[in-house]
This record gives structure tokens, C-alpha cells and sequence, in this order.
């Protein structure tokens, strides 16, 4: 069965003062998933597990982001996370460092035949 993709949510995190990457993709997972109460599984008649979710993590420095500590925010299903450049890092005006930002894309798909 071919995968099908049934949600998109975004979310925004930061590391205002750590310049902690994995912390601001982090924030940015849980912005995506904390202003949804969807629950596709059960809208298919799928078990939460079936669910395969991909979410892509947008940053400045995506070598920093640790991918396989993100996977701990999932309660449920099989997650993928990928971190490529985008983002945003900020200076900040009166001391050295950046403000981090992170953009998230949370993708939740199925294992099912898509409807005609």
C-alpha cells in the first residue's frame, strides 16, 4: 500500500539563550502538535502505531539538531526526523551569542490506498 499523507501541522521553537539547537527543534515539534487535537488514527480506524510521521526541522546549523532525542516527543507512532538549513539565528543586541529559532513541518501519514 502506498503511503498517504493525511496532515500537515507547523510550529516555531527558539533557544533564546543556550543556542541549543535540539531544544529549539524541540519547542518547535511540540508548537506543531500541541495546537491540534486531531486524531487521524482513530478518523481511519487505524491503531495510534500505524501512524508514520515525518517531521523536518528547519535551523541555521541542522549538524547540531539531535534527530534521535526528538523522537522521545512522540507518544505514539513511527517518527522520522530530518534537519535541514533554514531557521533563523538572531544576534543578540548586548552580549555575544544568537537567539535560535527552529521551524517545524510534523507530517502524518498512512499506510493506505488513497481515496478515488
Amino acid at each position: 500500500m502506498p503511503k498517504t499523507r493525511v496532515l500537515v501541522e507547523f510550529g516555531m521553537g527558539t533557544s533564546l539563550r543556550r543556542e541549543d539547537y535540539t531544544e529549539a527543534a524541540s519547542r518547535a515539534i511540540k508548537d506543531a502538535l500541541w495546537h491540534n487535537s486531531v486524531n487521524m488514527a482513530e478518523a481511519f480506524g487505524f491503531p495510534k502505531e500505524a501512524m508514520i510521521i515525518d517531521a523536518e526541522i528547519g535551523v541555521q546549523k541542522p549538524e547540531l539538531v539531535d534527530t534521535e532525542a526528538l523522537k522521545a516527543i512522540f507518544p505514539y507512532g513511527q517518527p522520522n526526523i530530518t534537519a535541514s538549513l533554514g531557521g533563523l539565528d538572531i544576534d543578540k543586541p548586548h552580549t555575544q551569542g544568537v537567539t535560535v529559532i527552529a521551524n517545524a513541518a510534523v507530517i502524518v501519514s498512512f499506510n493506505m490506498e488513497p481515496a478515488q
